[in-house]
């Protein structure tokens, strides 16, 4: 765990709060799904959480991300509203897209938070648009783009590499590389599996991180983002990583043959939550613990307890002001 990537308390503490809200977030909604008062599909992070959290931990506050419809592991580390966010997968009008969009289009602009999309790869440009717009204000903003590997074979995904580095975007494109896009391997998708190699004939430096080891990734998205804000243009980081559920849904898929149990205990032996929180004093990690039942308990009757959107909602956000 973390190899010798030096990891000091503060950090240590901040990352796991980080990875412990997270997953039990999601495992609330797996177990209240069911009972239908969640009113929208969810594709869970369950197992990839630690992407999002070494990612979003070296960002500033005023950096924002863009990610894609499995995206509440994104945006509850970039530090978007839990209760809004609960709201939103109840459809309530205090959701923070006011009940509207459901799981797979969260948005929190006060976190930097972009609207996420349920339409694979179309994130991307937006988020180098945003980007193009940080370059242009000067004041050292980067946005970073999350998106999984069935992405990278959209046609804009290529074209938006060549557009950013053409104009050395302040961006950092991360691709959560779980192997599958829905139940298809890379192996039957890909020519070959050298991603970064594909992405640095666009003259962008791109690094491969062979896990999901937090404290790995957290430290390879410092060196880019203080590469980008140094005028690099922008950079790429591949992290492999595993879903636990299914594809869409709070189940799992196992006997779907076309993946097996045995590569799941594979990842679980090394699962970022536990082994994160192993390395904290037990009072200190039991705190956190508690703190983070709470806020989900917090989300959760909040959730419940919120009025349904007025019939008018129909008409907000139709057309600019």
């Amino acid at each position: 765990m973390s190899g010798n990537v030096p990891v000091d308390p503060e950090t240590l503490a901040r990352v796991y709060r980080s990875l412990r809200l997270i997953r039990r977030t999601e495992e609330e909604i797996a177990r209240i799904y069911p009972s239908d008062k969640i009113k929208s599909p969810v594709h869970l992070s369950i197992g990839q959480e630690s992407v999002s959290v070494g990612v979003c931990d070296v960002l500033d506050a005023d950096d924002v991300i863009s990610a894609t419809y499995r995206g509440h592991a994104a945006y509850l580390a970039k530090g978007g509203d839990l209760n809004r966010m609960m709201a939103e997968l109840y459809g309530k009008g205090t959701g923070c897209a006011a009940g509207k969009a459901g799981s797979m289009h969260l948005i929190d602009m006060g976190a930097n938070v972009l609207g996420m999309s349920a339409v694979v790869g179309t994130t991307i440009p937006v988020a180098a648009g945003y980007a193009f717009a940080l370059g242009r204000e000067g004041k050292g903003r980067i946005a970073a783009s999350f998106f999984g590997d069935g992405a990278t074979e959209e046609g804009v995904f290529s074209e938006t590499l060549n557009f950013a580095s053409l104009h050395k975007l302040p961006i950092l494109f991360v691709c959560e590389n779980n192997g599958f896009a829905i139940h298809s391997p890379t192996s039957n998708r890909w020519a070959t599996e050298r991603l970064c190699e594909r992405v640095r004939t666009y003259g962008i430096e791109a690094k491969e991180l062979p896990d999901d080891d937090v404290f790995a990734i957290r430290e390879a998205a410092g060196h880019a983002a203080q590469a980008i804000r140094g005028g690099s243009g922008p950079q790429f980081i591949e992290c492999k990583t595993y879903r636990w559920r299914e594809h869409v849904g709070p189940g799992e898929d196992y006997d779907d043959g076309y993946r097996t149990r045995d590569e799941l205990e594979a990842w679980q032996a090394r699962d970022q939550v536990a082994a994160t929180g192993a390395m904290l004093d037990l009072a200190e990690r039991q705190a956190i613990d508690d703190e983070v039942e709470g806020l989900i308990a917090e989300a959760v009757d909040f959730a419940e307890q919120s009025p349904w959107p007025e019939p008018e909602e129909l008409y907000s956000h139709v057309f600019a002001d």
